[in-house]
């Protein structure tokens, strides 16, 4: 016997493995590829090394180094592949941006691309400085929304640009706000729908196979995301409207577990694609390129844009011209944002659009994984929302650049021209970081016994709601069966969601 305990003692005690190790050797190798390519490019345009090449390379492998000893220092536990995967997509950017410039260059994306990398940098050196538990931010989720509601009106008293009113511009200095508010809504819809988690699934009146939520829970939620969606079609930004409705059905699938949430969110997007198409001239034009992408030339009018990607494809072949190669140039004023993922496509090939599209799926299923792994509902939605987020941009963009899908025109995370756009998603990976470590991190004795205080209040609080809302709905019904003494029999009570959570959590 007590040679049994002392040789459990070590086992029993022992730390899972925490990855910082796997993480440096990762950016090792996430800072030497782009350094690669900067090269290449500049041996294929100009038959030389850049001279910037050992400052970039020198730069990029600070910022990285710096944001790893901020992750080993507070976050130890983190998922190691988080912060690679989002510093080989933003170097890589650098570089695609960096050939698109050699061929304009009187428009220069990548100097203005750089900034904006060092502050999406800083920004998540601070989140995980500053933010010390992810369940702080569902205080701020009615603050959280009216942030985002502000911050999508905005663009309305500013010009339009290429048809869309999503731009805020004063001087040189230019954002697009709706990138921000997807941050905002998600942390609000996360807050919201796990205080009223129970009630979602628990009560309200069937429609066939849905179970219609209280107006109590789910009202605000909709009426949310109604006047999101349609402050967006009003400034004819249909990509983030459509990231919002998305964004909206996945979090309500995860929140109930019902499959009926996605049939109807399918079912209602299809229907106001149809409507926006059929009666907004700008989005029809759209439509009518993605149906007809070669009418231009037949007309003698020269290929257009969605033309154009689809030549840039066929050209790269399986492995692609070769970096700097290539005549992606063509495609005109969107190179550089909508239409980056055709310079990847022609330069690299089949093969290295894969590699580019693995890439975000393995930082979505990360993501996914870090809700998994979570014990309360909000940490779940949020991470939740959050790989939603980057998996219907990826999806909307390279479906819309290879025909799939009408291009909706939002900006591919980390890749694309758009300062708001990196500052944001290194918020997102800040945020998924800290989650992650919250996931991994070993559950000590108190937080098997007691809980968190917190979140063992919200679940009574939401579990409080459900039984009121379901003692309201249910419809009277025979007597409760008596035991043999003659007292009434206690049901049982219904598992809260929580109580899988703690179950499921490592």
């Amino acid at each position: 016997m007590t040679g049994t305990t002392a040789g459990a003692a070590p086992e029993a005690t022992r730390r899972p493995p925490r990855g910082r190790g796997t993480e440096l050797g990762l950016l090792v190798l996430a800072v030497l590829l782009p350094v690669y390519g900067y090269c290449a490019v500049g041996l294929a345009k100009n038959g030389t090394l850049p001279p910037g090449a050992a400052g970039h390379g020198a730069g990029l492998g600070a910022f990285a180094l710096l944001a790893h000893l901020v992750v080993r220092r507070r976050a130890p536990y983190a998922d190691p592949l988080l912060l690679p995967i989002a510093v080989l997509l933003n170097g890589l950017g650098l570089v695609l941006l960096f050939r698109l410039d050699l061929e304009t260059p009187e428009h220069r994306a990548a100097p203005a691309q750089l900034v904006w990398s060092t502050v999406g940098i800083a920004l998540f050196l601070a989140v995980l400085l500053l933010l010390r538990d992810h369940r702080v931010l569902r205080r701020y989720a009615h603050l959280s929304v009216c942030a985002a509601l502000a911050l999508m009106l905005a663009p309305v008293f500013f010009p339009a640009v290429n048809g869309a009113r999503i731009w805020i511009r004063a001087g040189g200095l230019s954002l697009q706000p709706g990138e921000f508010a997807k941050v905002l809504l998600a942390v609000f819809f996360a807050a919201h729908l796990a205080a009223g988690q129970q009630a979602l699934v628990h009560t309200g009146r069937r429609l066939g196979p849905l179970r219609l939520p209280t107006g109590r829970v789910l009202g605000p939620v909709l009426t949310v995301w109604l006047l999101s969606v349609t402050v967006l079609v009003l400034e004819r930004d249909l990509g983030t409207s459509l990231l919002f409705f998305g964004l909206f059905v996945v979090l309500l699938y995860a929140a109930t577990g019902r499959i009926g949430w996605i049939a109807a969110g399918l079912l209602l997007a299809s229907a106001g694609a149809w409507l926006v198409g059929r009666y907004e001239p700008h989005v029809h034009a759209r439509i009518t390129e993605w149906l007809h992408p070669f009418a231009s030339i037949e007309a003698g009018g020269g290929p257009g844009q969605l033309a154009q990607s689809l030549f840039a494809f066929g050209a790269g072949g399986a492995t692609g011209t070769g970096l700097g190669l290539g005549h992606s140039v063509l495609i005109g004023f969107a190179a550089n944002s909508d239409f980056i993922l055709a310079t990847a496509g022609e330069e690299l090939g089949l093969a290295g659009l894969s590699a580019l599209l693995l890439l975000y799926a393995l930082l979505v299923e990360r993501a996914y994984r870090a809700g998994l792994g979570l014990r309360d509902a909000f940490g779940r939605l949020l991470a939740t929302a959050f790989a939603a987020v980057l998996a219907l941009q990826v999806f909307v963009i390279a479906g819309g650049v290879t025909g799939l899908i009408p291009l909706t025109g939002m900006p591919m995370p980390f890749l694309a021209q758009g300062g708001s756009s990196v500052v944001t998603n290194w918020v997102i990976v800040a945020l998924l970081i800290r989650m992650s470590d919250s996931a991994r991190r070993p559950r000590t004795a108190a937080d098997t016994t007691t809980g968190t205080t917190a979140d063992t209040a919200a679940e009574t609080a939401a579990d409080a709601t459900a039984d009121t809302t379901a003692a309201g709905n249910t419809a009277p019904g025979p007597a409760p069966a008596t035991t043999a003494k003659g007292t009434p029999e206690a049901a049982p009570a219904p598992r809260p969601l929580a109580a899988h959570a703690e179950q499921d959590a490592p």
